[in-house]
């Protein structure tokens, strides 16, 4: 088994490098090639849990990620490790930070949607939020997308400007509705737990990365932009048990219950459509899927092998 560290991760891919390893593993999740239960979390305080996802993925193997949701001051959000093991044998082959695993992965997949969703002219990126995913989907979104201004807003100025400050094109805004009045591209990931983002303050034609809120009792954006945009999940079964703001959508009318969202899987497929004209908002409401952590922890694996990065343990000797 191969042990990585944040160190060795970081060296190893980046989010340019991870976008077409998400978009393969969305389109193997929509044609249902991968085993997925949905994620259990104990909850250990407010806002706070011990998250569990397990699955196993045809032509890659099988795994679990298991990893505490805690806020923090400073440092990733999400702390814990991500093991992946060989489908033939049954022994594990690699086990890794599942933090900074976490945020690329996340990243990619917001510019997955974004590269299939938004408008191929899109140079305005608004961010809401200041930590690890923030800084890294300015980076991912900027490898598809023509990005020529980028606002910052957080819910400390000094934490926007500092992020605004390690990109030339990006400054801090003082709201979120002058963050998002003029933006092609919205990204919300947050830690809030109730809404930040209403429908109000969404531009025409913009697109919606909504990423920050992973559990039911969360809501990062409102339930009112599932009626101003064209919605997208990653995957139906979790989003409808799992995002809190769907959730309440339903239980509002504005997303009837019959009515199925479509995967950013089938778009990618060419089994439902995308955008389908420049005025359109869409959505693409993210939880987070085993699937991409597999398909990661496998390209990894597979790079750090290559380049003899990682530490090699020998578990049954």
């Amino acid at each position: 088994m191969r042990a990585l560290g944040h160190s060795d991760i970081a060296a190893l891919a980046s989010p340019r490098d991870l976008v077409p390893v998400i978009a393969e593993a969305m389109r193997q999740v929509s044609a249902r090639r991968v085993e997925m239960p949905l994620r259990f979390v104990v909850p250990l305080a407010p806002g706070e849990g011990f998250g569990v996802m397990t699955g196993a993925m045809q032509g890659i193997g099988h795994g679990a990620k298991l990893l505490t949701l805690k806020r923090r001051e400073k440092g990733s959000s999400h702390t814990g490790a991500l093991i992946l093991f060989d489908r033939g044998t049954g022994a594990p082959t690699a086990i890794m930070d599942s933090g900074l695993a976490t945020a690329l992965r996340t990243a990619a997949a917001s510019a997955v949607a974004t590269q299939a969703l938004a408008r191929a002219e899109a140079a305005t990126l608004a961010i809401l939020g200041t930590g690890e995913q923030a800084h890294f989907h300015i980076e991912a979104i900027r490898t598809i997308r023509p990005i020529r201004r980028v606002l910052i807003w957080g819910r400390s100025p000094d934490k926007a400007a500092a992020l605004a400050a390690k990109f030339s094109e990006a400054r801090a805004a003082s709201s979120i509705a002058e963050a998002c009045a003029e933006a092609d591209i919205i990204c919300a990931v947050t830690s809030a737990s109730t809404p930040i983002l209403q429908a109000a303050y969404l531009p025409e034609g913009v697109h919606v990365n909504a990423v920050g809120a992973s559990l039911p009792s969360a809501q990062e954006i409102a339930p009112d932009l599932y009626g101003a945009c064209r919605a997208f999940v990653d995957y139906r079964l979790s989003a409808d048990a799992q995002a809190g703001e769907l959730i309440e959508a339903r239980k509002l009318g504005i997303v009837p219950s019959g009515r199925e969202l479509p995967e950013i899987g089938e778009v990618l497929l060419g089994r439902a459509p995308g955008r389908a004209d420049a005025r359109e908002r869409t959505l693409y409401r993210s939880l987070g899927l085993i699937a991409q952590d597999l398909a990661i922890a496998e390209f990894l694996l597979r790079r750090a092998i290559e380049t003899g990065r990682g530490t090699v343990i020998d578990l049954y000797n």
